[in-house]
C-alpha cells in the first residue's frame, strides 16, 4: 500500500484552493492518474460520486468524496478496479495549511494493491514519486490560470519576513554588510593600484 506525499504553495487564499480542489472535475486538468471526470448533476460534498477513468483504463470507474472539511482537508477514493493481475484502489487526498504566500496545499496518493499487483508495489511508488511533485505545480498553476497572486490580508500573511540579511527565524539583527572589494585595474591604467602592504 504505497503512499507518496508532496506539498506545493498556492499564492491564494485556502477557501479558493478547496474550492478547486471539491469541484472532481478539476482533477483531469492536473492529475496524472486522473483521466477525466464526469461531475455534471454531482454537488461537492462527503459522500459525492463521480464518474472518472484512470489513465489507460477503457471504462469508467467511480471517485467517492471520502473526506471533506472545508477549507482544510478533501479526499477522493475509487473504487476498487480489476485488472488482470489483481484490483487497486487509489486515494487522493489534500490537506490546506495557512501559509505566509497564501495557501499550502499537502497532497498525497494511496493506492491499496491486491493480488499480483501487490507484488507491483516498489514499481507504484517509484512512479509517483516522480509524477507527485509534477502533479504538485500543475495544480499551482491550473488554481491560478491567468491570475497574479493575490495581495493577503495582514492576519493570514502570517509574520513578517526577517530583514534581509538576519538569520532566518532566530531573531538576530541583520549581519554585517559585506566588505567591498578592491577595485580591479581597467586596461587603460586610470585606476591605480592598491598600496602594497609591508
Amino acid at each position: 500500500m504505497p503512499t507518496v506525499s508532496t506539498s506545493v504553495v498556492v499564492p491564494r487564499p485556502a477557501d479558493e484552493v478547496f474550492d478547486f480542489l471539491a469541484d472532481a472535475r478539476n482533477l483531469a486538468l492536473w492529475s496524472s492518474g486522473v483521466d477525466r471526470v464526469a461531475s455534471e448533476h454531482v454537488r461537492p460534498g462527503r459522500d459525492a460520486e463521480y464518474a472518472f477513468r484512470f489513465p489507460g483504463r477503457h471504462r469508467d470507474s467511480v471517485l467517492v468524496c471520502s473526506t471533506y472539511l472545508p477549507p482544510e482537508a478533501i479526499a477522493f477514493r475509487g473504487r476498487r478496479m480489476w485488472t488482470p493481475l489483481g484490483t487497486q484502489v487509489p486515494e487522493y487526498a489534500f490537506r490546506l495549511v495557512p501559509h505566509a504566500e497564501g495557501t499550502e496545499v499537502v497532497m498525497s496518493v494511496t493506492c491499496v494493491l491486491h493480488g499480483g499487483l501487490a507484488l507491483m508495489v516498489p514499481v507504484v511508488a517509484m512512479a509517483w514519486r516522480r509524477d507527485l511533485p509534477v502533479d504538485a505545480a500543475r495544480l499551482r498553476e491550473a488554481v491560478m490560470g491567468d491570475r497574479a497572486p493575490a495581495a493577503l490580508p495582514a492576519a493570514a500573511a502570517g509574520p513578517p519576513a526577517p530583514p534581509a540579511g538576519s538569520v532566518r527565524g532566530t531573531g538576530q539583527e541583520p549581519l554585517l554588510p559585506p566588505v567591498p572589494r578592491a577595485k580591479r585595474r581597467r586596461r587603460g591604467g586610470d585606476v591605480p593600484d592598491a598600496p602594497a602592504v609591508a
